[in-house]
């Protein structure tokens, strides 16, 4: 299945149906005062979180959603059937965004969490409301009123418990090939990786967390080169961050560069997000001699003057792999009961992952404003002198 992220579609909630007028009309009843019913509302548009889904590939070949409308009154003060809600399913992790005002409506978070994205149009009433004592007889209605249209931007971040971090080529993939079922593509060139994978690490029976692959990063993503600010996005819903570096490159760079420009784009992204724990993981071991594997290890963390915990793995012989994942396991483990037990503790990852929404809202934002400047742009220079003029090319 083809991994889509990013999609614009529209959504239309139902009309409400109009109010009636209508005079009951029976035998021996020749003037029985108003009786119009009122119309039905119109259906709402809703979003609903679906655990089932993982891409936004369906919004790509469907784009409008409408609900129904309401009915119309009748006569005999029968009210119009009100319209059916449109529910529409996402893939939980997706962000709701108002393309015209910019507001963020929603983050679908959990299955099944409904969100109002299109509200129904209210019924109009029927003449039967308007009687009075100085109206026996009033021919007054109300129409329904217009259902909500709105654009909306919907974009999906996945929902993982660690994410891989690193160039490309340095072995993500073959890591979360090793420590879980997912089967990403794997090939001795950069950007074999092109979309996220998702891997589910299971520890027993019972236990298990989840890690997410994305595209390796290069110089300049934070500002859109390569495929990294289009995916950097997925690594602000997770609690650790694995920062893989090769320490045996095929082109012989030096990955202490490879680690600080990796470091660089992710503060330039995100500065919450860099604040996140992040673990040095130093892959490839087994490519250098077995005498000078520490020796490189340490020069590299001196350079990088790292303070966090280090982990020397080879990801395609799953040396030192399981090391990795079960201390891994034991962290998030504790964070989770840190949080269940300190309302402190609890309170600052909330704050944490709300910095972090913000200022993936802020990109998209500003991205989104670019874009609405090159369309304006590009239709100032519309000229409407040279608009359907045959021109004639010659040699």
């Amino acid at each position: 299945m083809q991994f889509v992220d990013e999609a614009s579609i529209i959504v239309e909630a139902g009309k409400g149906g109009n109010g009636c007028l209508s005079f009951r009309r029976e035998k021996y009843v020749p003037k029985g005062g108003p009786d119009g019913g009122d119309g039905g509302h119109g259906g709402s548009v809703y979003l609903i979180g679906d655990d089932a889904l993982n891409t936004l590939i369906d919004f790509k070949y469907q784009r409008f959603y409408k609900a129904q409308n309401g009915q119309p009154g009748q006569g005999r003060q029968m009210s119009g059937r009100a319209g059916d809600d449109l529910h529409v399913k996402v893939p939980v992790g997706t962000t709701v965004i108002d393309e015209e005002t910019l507001e963020v409506i929603a983050d679908v978070t959990e299955a099944g969490q409904v969100v109002l994205v299109g509200q129904g149009g209210r019924r109009g009433l029927g003449n039967i409301h308007f009687k009075s004592s100085t109206n026996r007889a009033p021919r007054q209605t109300t129409k329904g009123t217009e259902g909500e249209r709105r654009n909306l931007r919907l974009e999906m971040k996945v929902m993982a418990d660690v994410g891989l971090l690193g160039l490309p080529n340095a072995g993500k993939s073959t890591l979360i090939r090793a420590v879980s079922a997912a089967k990403p593509k794997v090939a001795n060139y950069p950007f074999t990786t092109l979309v996220p994978n998702l891997g589910v690490v299971k520890i027993g029976p019972h236990e298990h967390f989840v890690m997410a692959d994305v595209p390796g990063l290069i110089e300049g993503a934070s500002e859109g080169a390569g495929l990294g600010l289009r995916f950097l996005k997925h690594l602000t819903r997770t609690r650790l961050l694995l920062h893989v570096v090769d320490v045996a490159p095929f082109d012989e760079s030096d990955p202490v560069a490879a680690a600080e420009a990796i470091v660089h784009e992710l503060e330039q992204f995100s500065a919450a997000l860099s604040e996140r724990p992040r673990w040095l993981v130093l892959n490839k071991f087994d490519l250098l001699p077995e005498e000078q594997r520490e020796a490189v290890a340490e020069e590299i963390i001196s350079r990088l003057k790292w303070e966090g915990p280090v982990f020397r793995i080879s990801a395609i012989s799953g040396q030192g792999a399981d090391a990795l994942v079960q201390a891994v396991h034991r962290w998030l483990t504790e964070q989770r009961r840190l949080e269940n037990e300190d309302e402190a503790a609890a309170e600052r990852e909330r704050q944490m992952r709300e910095r972090m929404e913000e200022e993936s809202v802020a990109r998209t934002e500003e991205r989104l404003g670019r874009k609405r400047k090159r369309d304006a742009d590009d239709d100032d220079d519309f000229d409407d002198d040279d608009y359907d003029v045959d021109v004639e090319y010659v040699e």
